[in-house]
């Protein structure tokens, strides 16, 4: 990016202004006040906010020539007046844009509409038969391949920018809507795509979407030069960073109540921190999602949500949704007062640090676009079980450098072309270390193992499934049982040629059918039967596991499973940079502020629990539970063990300075005991780097 478009550095401590406002509501703004709203945001310590231009509904709430205000707007310049309010005050003010739901110009413009492939559209009702879900209390989705559809929201932005001193612009929904209308029909065609394969549909819209990204962000920087801009999609795709190019930062979407869980931010967190580019995390104030009146997270729940990602390198955003009256809600932001009090006095831990990470994680997600899902089990496990083992890591795809770790996992399913095995050989001769699981590591053609893992493949699948692991004496786990243990998935037959066998696969009696089974669940293992293969080996710097184990994981929670995988990286890398005493449910990550050379040593625990069985969210089609935090427990005593290079100047509390003792505890680490830790302590580490 040339000069004239360096964008300034985010800030951390944004607020996200939901304002979607039917036509059937009166009096929309009519009780805004400047003074009040502006001393609200100051006492909550927000420093940015996302403004709203216009919304799903379709209403511009400005003097707007291209589209139209909303009819009922009592602030003829609502928009104007809050961006004046704010940026007196020193706050910042990105400006909102929707661009594939909105409900005026999907009745305005009927052909302007995506006809997914499976008939439904988004919050569609289910038992809505009509065309296109016209009777559903719903967003009907655009499709972005219309040239009049692209020219308005270029001229919106074009309007916004050329009127209002904002830092940038938000553009909202660009989404993958599986579009089938006549203009896609004729691009696929066109372009010798298959419009009856998912996977070429999926093709199809991503380029589509990609060629509006391009073309408005083009228009932009050469325009508007140094403005923000940035496309949300709800997920940040872990497809590479070519796909990031027209963006200027990263927002990463992800609200844990609101169904993405509290695993799924990490996950981005800690690929989009590779791409280079600055980026935020983005929570919401709500009980669940997006769009909930009168919904309250509790304090404990944002300060946690808030700590985690000023941890791992993101400033913060909580969303927040303004009433149609247009009077900003006080009890809202004395809720987020706590979390960005707290981050405000942080901030100088973590301006410029970069994340320490001894593990790459190669995510399965580049390797499948056929729209399976926003993220896939594989990722999702491997995820879990590491943040649980309190092992940073980093997820990776295959155009990132690899040269920065000691291990790379190939989860689960993971192809290995000519390509990658070059980079992989290079990283293995440089010293690092593999761990395959599953049918990763093998070559996508011939489907034999592209990397020397010691092992042979029979071609053949282990008779029963379930089956069994049993440690061999090449593995001493104090947590792992000798006796067999089931493992609930089906695994490749292999026999070791030369590689340590580590754990051995024992199989059942026999597969449960209607013609013999056994007990409740599944047939014991058979004693008396053969060793049915390998289910862990290691040779040289490759260990490998012939189950899914990650996708296992995910899927049953048994520790056994992560005992297993974490005495393999132990194995093949053993020392880690970062040891807790914290429990599973606790989070811990290490930072590197290279300029004022030292480590930051963040803890945190707030597990969340389950306490909604059945919570209605507008885009699933049928309840679901929803994990949430309420009180978080303090814990006591804490401690860590840090891998570093040189002797401390000094190791203090991040908040309140108070020095802290430590120990030398080998050659190359240090131990710190804390008397306890609630929600998050950062303790500094000064006068060191990572080893």
């Amino acid at each position: 990016m040339s000069a004239k478009n360096t964008v300034r550095a985010l800030r951390y401590r944004q607020v996200h202004l939901d304002f979607h406002t039917s036509e059937h509501i009166p009096g929309v703004g009519a009780d805004f006040d400047p003074e009040d709203f502006v001393a609200t945001l100051k006492r909550a310590h927000v420093d940015s906010i996302t403004l709203f231009a216009k919304c799903h509904h379709g209403w511009s709430y400005y003097p707007t020539k291209v589209g139209a205000p909303h009819p009922h707007l009592k602030r003829p310049d609502l928009l104007g007046d809050m961006i004046s309010a704010c940026n007196a005050a020193d706050i910042e003010t990105p400006v909102y844009i929707t661009v594939q739901w909105d409900e005026r110009n999907a009745r305005l413009h009927p052909e302007w509409r995506a006809m997914p492939a499976g008939g439904g559209h988004a919050d569609v009702d289910l038992a809505d038969r009509s065309a296109l879900n016209q009777l559903s209390a719903a967003w009907h989705t655009l499709c972005l391949n219309h040239d009049d559809l692209r020219a308005e929201i270029a001229a919106t932005a074009r309007e916004v920018l050329d009127h209002y001193p904002t830092i940038g612009l938000f553009f909202d929904i660009i989404q993958t809507p599986d579009c089938v209308c006549p203009a896609c029909l004729d691009r696929m065609q066109r372009l010798g795509l298959d419009p009856t394969r998912k996977a070429d549909r999926l093709l199809n819209d991503e380029a589509v979407n990609d060629r509006f990204r391009r073309e408005l962000s083009a228009e932009i920087r050469a325009n508007y030069p140094g403005r923000r801009i940035f496309y949300n999609a709800g997920h940040i795709y872990k497809y590479g960073p070519k796909r990031y190019e027209p963006y200027s930062h990263l927002e990463l979407e992800s609200l844990p109540t609101g169904g993405w869980g509290y695993n799924h931010f990490p996950s981005s967190a800690r690929y989009v921190a590779r791409l280079g580019m600055d980026f935020l995390g983005q929570t919401g104030k709500f009980h669940t999602t997006w769009g909930e009146f009168g919904g309250f997270k509790h304090p404990d729940a944002l300060n946690y949500e808030c700590a985690m990602m000023a941890a791992l390198g993101a400033k913060c955003l909580v969303g927040d949704q303004l009433h149609p009256s247009g009077r900003i809600n006080a009890d809202t932001y004395r809720t987020i007062e706590p979390a960005y009090r707290r981050l405000e006095a942080l901030e100088p831990y973590l301006v410029g640090a970069d994340q320490v990470s001894e593990i790459g994680v190669l995510t399965t997600e580049y390797f499948n676009r056929d729209g399976s899902g926003r993220a896939l089990d594989s990722d999702d496990g491997a995820v879990q079980m590491l943040l649980e083992l309190h092992r940073p890591f980093d997820m990776i795809d295959p155009e990132m450098d690899f040269g920065r770790y000691r291990l790379i996992i190939l989860p689960d399913r993971v192809p290995v072309d000519a390509g990658l095995k070059v980079k992989l050989d290079a990283f293995v001769a440089d010293g690092g270390k593999l761990l395959l699981s599953g049918a990763s590591g093998r070559d996508p053609v011939t489907g034999a193992f592209a990397i020397d893992a010691g092992l042979t493949l029979t071609g053949g699948k282990v008779a029963t499934n379930p089956s069994y692991a049993e440690l061999t004496d090449a593995l001493v786990e104090a947590r792992l049982p000798r006796a067999p243990f089931v493992v609930y998935a089906e695994a490749d037959e292999m026999r070791s040629a030369g590689a340590t066998v580590l754990a051995e696969i024992h199989p059942a009696y026999f597969n449960r059918t209607f013609a013999h089974f056994c007990s409740h669940q599944h047939a014991p293992d058979d004693p008396a039967a053969p060793v049915a293969g390998v289910a862990a080996a290691v040779t040289g710097a490759v260990g490998t596991l012939s189950y899914p184990v990650f996708e296992l994981y995910r899927a049953t929670g048994q520790p056994l499973y992560k005992y297993l995988v974490d005495a393999m990286i132990e194995h093949l890398m053993p020392g880690a940079a970062l040891t807790t005493t914290l429990p599973s449910g606790g989070r811990a990550n290490l930072t590197h502020q290279a300029k004022q050379r030292r480590l930051v040593v963040h803890l945190l625990y707030g597990a969340p629990q389950v306490r909604g069985q059945a919570v209605k969210l507008s885009w699933h089609p049928t309840p679901q539970p929803i994990e949430m935090i309420e009180d978080i427990p303090a814990l006591g005593p804490v401690s860590f063990t840090l891998r570093c290079t040189g002797e401390p100047t000094a190791v203090y509390d991040a908040l309140s300075g108070e020095r802290l003792a430590w120990t030398r505890s080998s050659a190359e680490a240090i131990s710190v005991a804390l008397p306890g830790l609630h929600i998050h302590r950062a303790i500094v580490v000064d006068g060191v780097t990572p080893r």
